[in-house]
């Protein structure tokens, strides 16, 4: 135990406005992939605005733009989550809703357990990667950093294909 846990961000710029009939099956499919998340071993917490989702909370200027966050025990148990759970499905369809990304659009970084990271440190950390690339301060599960303290981690991509 190091005394950090994994945050994670991902955002992506939704095809329609939330209501849109573009983006309905991706809007109804949130309670049950948050479901799917809530009860993964290693879910600590994820970011929830008004309802149980994110999807009120705006944390760029473009109305568009839809944000997730939360915090996991390490990137393994967010790996899993990701690449080996429902989730995988329900992501490959990721440009049904979404317009193809044009930069990093999930950031990583080692936050003290306990913390629970706001949107405007995500983004920051996302910015900090697209700027600088994977660092200590916010990185990717194929450029992976280890929590402050801890021994050098191989790239969890190789471990999911």
């Amino acid at each position: 135990m190091t005394g950090f846990q994994l945050a994670e961000i991902n955002v992506g710029r939704l095809i329609a406005p939330y209501g849109s009939p573009a983006v309905a099956e991706f809007v109804a499919s949130l309670p049950a992939i948050n479901a799917l998340a809530d009860a993964q071993p290693g879910f600590v917490w994820r970011l929830t605005g008004a309802g149980d989702d994110a999807t009120d909370i705006q944390a760029f200027d473009d109305p568009l733009m839809a944000m997730n966050m939360s915090v996991w025990e390490n990137l393994e148990a967010l790996a899993a989550f990701v690449y080996r759970s429902g989730h995988r499905d329900f992501m490959r369809r990721r440009r049904e809703w979404f317009e193809p990304p044009g930069d990093a659009y999930m950031a990583l970084w080692w936050t003290p357990a306990g913390s629970r990271p706001t949107p405007a440190e995500g983004r920051a950390r996302l910015e900090a990667l697209r700027r600088d690339g994977p660092t200590p301060f916010a990185f990717s599960f194929r450029q992976p950093f280890p929590p402050p303290g801890a021994g050098a981690i191989a790239p969890i991509l190789d471990a999911c294909a």
